[in-house]
């Protein structure tokens, strides 16, 4: 399984950014991909046209219908690492996003991330997602260290 950041240049010098926790202990499943607007990653590219890839996305924000997929089904899984704003810029500038697969999890808790502000209701950050990713993946146990770096980072 991999799990593919699609990160925000902005994010790369955030000392707010959880993804950067994901790659530090689980850099094994976890990658950073630089996003371009102009040229997107023909690694990512592929996989979606090839249906090998699930975008981690809110369905309620996407444009198109999409039916149910399951993201057991998918060994790579790819979020968009950035701020809110820029993750619907992201979305909205990357006709190959829109490609994809979309997966929403369903969440019972809010996020627990406090160290920024506009996060939407029912919103997780990177980290969290990648804990959520990784527990229904059943990696439980690298879940639950990554849970204990987050707390630890969010004080």
């Amino acid at each position: 399984m991999k799990i593919f950041l699609l990160t925000h240049e902005r994010e790369l010098h955030r000392a707010t950014n959880t993804g950067a926790l994901a790659l530090e202990d689980a850099n094994e499943i976890v990658e950073r991909i630089l996003w371009q607007r102009v040229n997107p990653n023909k690694d990512l590219v592929r996989l979606i046209d090839n249906n090998e890839a699930v975008l981690l996305y809110s369905k309620a924000e996407s444009s198109s219908a999409v039916s149910p997929v399951k993201i057991e089904e998918y060994d790579n899984i790819i979020i968009i690492d950035s701020t809110w704003q820029e993750a619907k810029k992201i979305f909205n500038h990357s006709a190959y996003l829109k490609n994809a697969p979309q997966f929403t999890l369903k969440t019972v808790n809010n996020s627990l991330y406090k160290l920024r502000a506009n996060q939407p209701k029912g919103g997780l950050c990177t980290i969290e997602c990648i804990i959520e990713v990784l527990r229904l993946k059943g990696l439980n146990k690298m879940a639950a260290e990554l849970s204990i770096k987050f707390e630890q980072f969010n004080g």
